[in-house]
């Protein structure tokens, strides 16, 4: 048997590899353990988490073009010029200048965050507003699983493999379509 780690990859190897699908087994990535809950809990001195300031939407992932931060970076800025609001995206990769660049631009400067590398990302998403998940593509979508754990809301893309199968097509967190602005922006409205 051939191991998929969402039912959005096993069809992906039907459709590339000819396999039967009888013969791909789905195994979710283990997330949610009690030291991922309990590291949720532990505090972080961050002033934008502090009472009395603006909801954070807050992301987490690899700068690379398959995350998609330009489209979310996008969708704020529409979100910001009508209420009070703050950004954050966790993580580290080759697309931050170009990310930087387009905060610069939009004049996003005080209400977008990017710090490099966060050892404890839980206690973020436990006080996020919301998360978000922007994604062009995924595998499965392991901090979606992460956010929700720790119940913060959640917005994804519908992107191939893993949000949809993980929100149970909406149920749990909406979907909007890939690469809009737009939808995005509106799903934001927290």
């Amino acid at each position: 048997a051939v191991v998929a780690v969402s039912q959005g990859v096993a069809d992906d190897l039907v459709k590339t590899t000819g396999l039967m699908r009888e013969l791909i087994k789905v195994i979710y990535n283990p997330i949610v353990t009690p030291e991922l809950l309990e590291k949720a809990k532990e505090s972080i001195g961050h002033p934008w988490f502090k009472p009395g300031q603006p909801p954070v939407i807050l992301s987490a992932g690899r700068l690379t073009a398959a995350k998609d931060f330009p489209t979310l970076i996008h969708a704020f800025a529409r979100v910001r010029a009508e209420r009070l609001a703050r950004l954050m995206i966790l993580g580290e990769g080759e697309e931050r200048p170009n990310l930087e660049s387009l905060v610069r631009e939009l004049g996003l400067e005080s209400d977008v965050s990017m710090p490099e590398f966060v050892e404890n990302p839980y206690a973020y998403m436990a006080r996020a507003a919301v998360f978000v998940l922007s994604s062009a593509w995924e595998g499965f979508g392991n901090v979606l699983v992460e956010a929700m754990a720790v119940g913060t809301p959640v917005v994804s893309t519908d992107c191939p493999s893993g949000p949809a199968e993980i929100l149970e097509g909406g149920k749990w967190g909406k979907l909007v379509p890939v690469g809009d602005v737009e939808k995005l922006a509106k799903a934001l409205k927290i």
